[in-house]
């Protein structure tokens, strides 16, 4: 009888666990959430705006508004004059950077390598770099970049433009501080001033996370969050 007793509690520690793990792989649901960021701000009441919004299943609810990355035309590493129908219908971080940084830049593409390789296989993720110095990195110095830091044609583009179209983008789309400071003794890092974050956006536009772009564990966070954005979008 003690044999018999043994052999059913041996056999309940070894299903239960196994029982558990099917119920909850195959018996639940995950629901993942991502916040949105940059809601538009009723200039009196100094509040987000509100309006109607339709949902995937054609329903229509009340919501907050976003502001999305508005269109651009930039030129990339090249050649070539690109807009927003590079990004149309996918994921995409984007980061605004300068060829001759010295400090932040090699790590935050270093970074952005990494995060490259992770999603290799995937068309949908795209990466955008936008040069702060656009007088200096002419496409051929962004050509050269991109074969440094092993950039896959067609998934990450380097673009530049004039001035005003950069840095318009970067404080009005991404909400990002760019300036530009003046040459200082010869030393463009201390020229131009830009943020270090990469900036995840979603198919429709919107911001959907700001990331250290120098820091691993919060790229590693911006990978993770990638994902989350992917399987939010396969259950649509």
């Amino acid at each position: 009888m003690k044999v018999f007793r043994k052999a059913g509690i041996l056999l309940a520690t070894l299903l239960v666990p196994a029982l558990l793990y099917l119920f909850l792989r195959y018996g639940t649901q995950n629901h993942y959430v991502l916040s949105r960021y940059l809601p538009k701000i009723d200039s009196v009441r100094g509040e987000p705006l509100m309006g109607k919004v339709r949902l995937p299943d054609g329903s229509i609810m009340t919501d907050t508004i976003y502001n999305h990355i508005p269109p651009f035309q930039l030129i990339d590493q090249d050649g070539d004059t690109v807009n927003q129908s590079i990004v149309k219908g996918k994921i995409y971080v984007a980061d605004f950077f300068f060829t001759r940084c010295t400090t932040i830049c090699p790590r935050i593409s270093s970074q952005l390598t990494r995060v490259q390789d992770i999603f290799i296989n995937n068309p949908n993720i795209v990466f955008l770099s936008h040069t702060v110095d656009p007088a200096h990195d002419r496409p051929e110095q962004l050509k050269a970049y991109a074969r440094k830091y092993e950039a896959i044609p067609g998934k990450w583009y380097f673009l530049t433009g004039t001035k005003s179209q950069i840095y318009d983008l970067a404080m009005h789309g991404y909400y990002l501080p760019t300036v530009d400071a003046g040459l200082k003794e010869g030393n463009p890092d201390e020229t131009f001033i830009h943020s270090e974050k990469l900036v995840l956006v979603d198919k429709e536009g919107i911001v959907r996370g700001f990331y250290d772009g120098t820091d691993k564990e919060d790229v590693d966070k911006l990978v993770l969050e990638i994902r989350v954005l992917l399987d939010i979008y396969s259950k649509e």
